[in-house]
């Protein structure tokens, strides 16, 4: 499973306008963010992908020094689970 980026998206798929996976995202200032959506098709359910997205996101966070805004509740549950993990990149 390769991810790539596209503009304010990781996905997964050829083709950027109809990815198998994705996790969108929305910059904000300098210093922000906001990851608004995350889809995972049916044939790559329950095999991580959500999470593999959500560890490119932020390290795409990390390499800019933005701190993320979880408005997806997808992203929003995994962050908040490992809140010690991603303490860094968490948005108050």
């Amino acid at each position: 499973m390769g991810i790539k980026k596209n503009n304010e998206k990781f996905y997964v798929g050829e083709n950027p306008q109809e990815p198998q996976a994705e996790m969108t995202f929305v910059l904000t200032g300098d210093t922000k963010l906001i990851i608004d959506h995350t889809m995972v098709s049916d044939e790559l359910r329950g095999q991580g992908v959500g999470d593999a997205l959500l560890e490119e996101v932020v390290r795409y966070a990390r390499d800019e020094n933005r701190q993320i805004i979880p408005l997806c509740p997808f992203a929003k549950a995994r962050l908040e689970k490992d809140k010690e993990k991603y303490e860094d990149v968490l948005s108050n």
